[in-house]
């Protein structure tokens, strides 16, 4: 019997859940509010599940807001839904007491739903900054006009820093929001009495753009462009997501060659992706050349980009159904030929970094996430498998060609910046034979079919450079975009990054925010 059988049976013997399947293999609960803790509590720790995302629907302004708590099970891929209808003036027990990763849903739930969580204890300045936004707008809602540029700028509290150590001495260091270079913008509070950093207090959104209001009511066609271009480096990525999602509301089975070719490109960017954090990581640690080297590649991967799809970071290829236009046999023959010449100047730089004793006293124990709060703050991506966590959704949730294509897991368990390094380096290798070996059997036919518009409703998923990404995605029959949800592997992960550089010297701190390689796109989306 697999876990998601036993799963099921579990449920049916609790008192008061209905359990639904939606699709084959995602299970559906409807329980009450004060059976929520219980049930996710079992779920983590009993059934090792997996937190995937959070969301919340407004049908209509009379109607109850709906609440997906959204898991799956690693062993056999099942997805766990736990809905639950919240009335106005109703509250939600926080679950993040237990279920930590969800500290942060819970959190953008209260800023931009009205949505309160007892027992949660800091909502509020979160997505919405208290200087900035007046309590009780609640953006998400109907009642909001996303249309219009909300004149609010002051209209908020007096904002004041968090303070917690109380040393004769110690200091709140401001690092932000403005940073020069191409960084977005962020606040990093950093209290300290000297030297080592005890408390860090990360405050992000300045620049929150609203993707999600913003897809209200669109087409799902230029959704998509939402989805594609709202964080630049994991575009591809975040729009296979998006588009398997609608795929899967339209019924739409992809052509081959498309499924082949979406494997490669998404591959390929994960490449350039990591090539482009370990340029940053040789730079935070002065070594000019090595960042230079690593730019390098990063910049022949972003030409090699633009001729194959005619765009550096594949904006405009993939549409629902497929791919907008097919790649020819001499732009696969290019491919092929280039990427073992990369991936021996990706070894080359990896050897050289690993002999530089210099650098390895700057990384090596530095920004440690040990694999017990890797666990606990449910990061995803090259940092979870860095800290022990082997959780990646192109094996524990194959969605496309990887269902087909065996591949490897690279894991380290010491956390630090080392670590993480060596994960980046292994995890291009591993895309570079991908690649490679898919290029070996791409199918003739079609790039793209029709993809229906149905009413509907899916989610759907796919791991991103930095980590898992989670789109739900529900529909109007006419194809018009009732709710689009973004679970960004950014999102989860600057969670958990407070807790790398408590401890640390206060002149690491660079060096330990280039190795961890978050995206503030993806979190103020």
């Amino acid at each position: 019997m697999t876990a998601g059988a036993k799963i099921s049976d579990w449920l049916q013997q609790q008192t008061d859940v209905t359990v639904r399947e939606i699709y084959a293999g995602w299970l559906q609960l409807g329980c009450k509010a004060d059976q929520l803790v219980t049930l996710t509590t079992a779920l983590v720790n009993h059934w090792r599940a997996e937190f995937a995302t959070l969301l919340v629907e407004e049908t209509s302004a009379e109607a109850p807001l709906a609440v997906h708590y959204l898991f799956y099970l690693p062993e056999d891929g099942c997805l766990i839904e736990l809905k639950i209808l919240v009335r106005p003036g109703e509250e939600l027990p926080a679950i993040s007491d237990t279920v930590h990763a969800a500290d942060w849903h819970e959190r953008e739930a209260w800023d931009l739903y009205g949505l309160r969580f007892s027992g949660h204890p800091f909502l509020g300045d979160f997505v919405l900054h208290d200087d900035d936004w007046p309590e009780g707008l609640d953006p998400m809602r109907h009642r909001f006009d996303g249309r219009r540029r909300p004149d609010v700028h002051g209209s908020g509290a007096n904002w004041v820093p968090p303070k917690i150590l109380q040393e004769e001495g110690s200091i709140l260091f401001p690092i932000g929001p403005i940073w020069g270079d191409f960084n977005e913008s962020g606040l990093w509070l950093l209290e300290t009495p000297g030297e080592q950093i005890r408390y860090l207090h990360t405050r992000l959104f300045y620049k929150y753009r609203g993707v999600e209001k913003i897809a209200e009511g669109q087409t799902v066609d230029r959704a998509l462009l939402l989805a594609e271009r709202f964080a630049g480096a994991s575009a591809f990525a975040h729009a296979w997501a998006y588009c398997q999602a609608a795929e899967r509301i339209g019924d739409c089975t992809v052509p081959a060659r498309a499924q082949s070719l979406r494997l490669i490109i998404a591959e390929l960017e994960r490449i350039r992706h990591h090539a482009a954090n370990i340029a940053e990581i040789a730079g935070s640690t002065a070594l000019s050349v090595a960042k230079a080297m690593a730019q390098g590649i990063v910049e022949d991967l972003l030409r090699l980009s633009a001729r194959l799809c005619g765009h550096r970071y594949f904006f405009g290829l993939l549409t629902l159904g497929g791919l907008n236009f097919d790649l020819d046999p001499a732009q696969l023959t290019l491919l092929a030929e280039t990427l073992p010449t990369l991936n021996g100047r990706m070894r080359e730089l990896e050897l050289l970094l690993e002999n530089s004793s210099s650098f390895l006293d700057r990384i090596e124990e530095m920004g440690a996430l040990s694999p017990e709060l890797a666990h606990t703050y449910g990061v995803v991506g090259p940092i979870a498998r860095a800290s022990g966590r082997a959780i990646d959704l192109r094996r524990t949730l194959p969605y496309g060609n990887y269902q087909t294509l065996p591949m490897d897991i690279p894991v380290e368990q010491e956390g630090d910046g080392y670590a993480r390094l060596r994960v980046l380096f292994a995890e291009s290798r591993i895309s570079t034979a991908l690649i490679l070996q898919a290029l070996q059997d791409v199918p003739t036919g079609p790039v793209r079919i029709a993809c229906p518009l149905r009413e509907g409703h899916a989610l759907a998923w796919v791991e991103a450079p930095s980590g898992a990404t989670f789109h739900w995605l529900r529909c109007a029959a006419d194809g018009q975009v009732l709710r689009l949800r973004l679970g960004t592997p950014g999102f989860r992960n600057w969670h958990a990054f407070e807790r790398a550089v408590e401890g640390a010297a206060f002149q690491d701190f660079p060096i330990i925010l280039a190795t961890w390689g978050l995206s503030v796109a993806e979190n103020d989306r």
